[in-house]
């Protein structure tokens, strides 16, 4: 398995080739430029029961783009597009949707990565306009937990005049993420294409790199919540796992992207997966347990409500929305 550490001069370097020609290089993640993108629909938010925890999926919106050779990376695109035809969905483009969740525990209100912000493409950046919809003020957040750096989970901390609508938030963030991009030597020998992450990832942090909290792989946060390591799409990408009542729900953040292709055919990989090879690995190994478990998943680009079931579907699995 690829060190972390190689990261950079390896998969990381190569991924730079697909980004540049999907029109990701910019911010390195699945936030959009403007393409001219028609209006979407924004169906809001959902909410889940666990135990005596409540999830809420609060919808940022979706992206839409041009499906394009290297979308996935290794396969034909003729394969890719049969496989969409398969799951009855356009094969000229992709909508990549985008859901953050919080959890409602007793008095605790826990946002799961913070959207698009005012970063992405103009059919997202609806997460705050969402969450006050669904009762959720932001100032009521009292911690925010970040699964990976790209920008479409942690623009929403920090808005163009600097500010962060979080404003009574603790910032919990992955160990190995946060050594990965706030290392200046390493951002200083990445190639240029990928520089605009990781001063990305500076803007976003640099104001609060003080209080900022760093957890372990495999960390218990609070009661009832832990984080999962599933390095592979980043170096350090964390999932969160709720239980409660003998339920269990766990977002799986980007272990997989658009579900009819990565779910189906966990062996194939977007062409955001930073390790490739480990991004398989990991995505075989917790679509395998959600189906064996019956655990209920929630994934950051799942179709709204994006939390729903797992179960085998041949040689790969296949995902099932649920509602509340």
């Amino acid at each position: 398995m690829m060190h972390r550490r190689q990261f950079l001069a390896g998969s990381a370097a190569l991924a730079l080739g697909s980004f540049g020609s999907l029109g990701f290089a910019p911010v390195w993640a699945q936030n959009a430029p403007d393409l001219g993108t028609p209006t979407l629909p924004n169906p809001g938010f959902a909410r889940l029961r666990i135990g005596e925890v409540e999830i809420v999926a609060i919808h940022d919106g979706v992206a839409r783009r041009p499906l394009a050779e290297g979308f996935v990376r290794d396969v034909p695109l003729s394969q890719v597009q049969a496989a969409l035809t398969e799951a009855g969905l356009p094969t000229t483009h992709v909508d990549i949707s985008f859901t953050a969740f919080v959890a409602i525990m007793g008095e605790r209100r826990v946002l799961m990565d913070t959207g698009n912000g005012q970063f992405g493409a103009p059919t997202t950046g609806r997460l705050l306009a969402n969450l006050q919809a669904a009762g959720i003020a932001p100032d009521s957040i009292d911690t925010v937990l970040i699964t990976h750096f790209h920008g479409d989970h942690i623009n929403g901390l920090r808005n163009r005049e600097g500010q962060t609508p979080f404003t009574k938030a603790k910032v919990w963030v992955p160990e190995a993420e946060w050594a990965f991009w706030m290392d200046d030597a390493r951002m200083n020998a990445a190639p240029e294409a990928m520089r605009g992450a990781f001063q990305n990832v500076r803007r976003v942090f640099g104001p609060i790199a003080g209080e900022v909290q760093k957890f372990a792989a495999d960390a218990t946060l609070m009661p009832g919540l832990r984080a999962i390591s599933a390095h592979g799409h980043t170096p350090g990408m964390s999932m969160f796992q709720v239980e409660s009542g003998g339920q269990r729900f766990l977002n799986v953040a980007d272990l997989s992207n658009i579900p009819a292709l990565f779910v189906r055919q966990p062996d194939w990989a977007v062409a955001f997966d930073m390790d490739p090879q480990a991004a398989r690995a990991v995505r075989r190994k917790i679509l395998a347990m959600a189906a064996q478990d019956g655990v209920t998943v929630g994934g950051y680009h799942f179709p709204f409500p994006a939390f729903g079931a797992i179960r085998t579907r041949g040689d790969g699995y296949d995902f099932t929305p649920v509602t509340a």
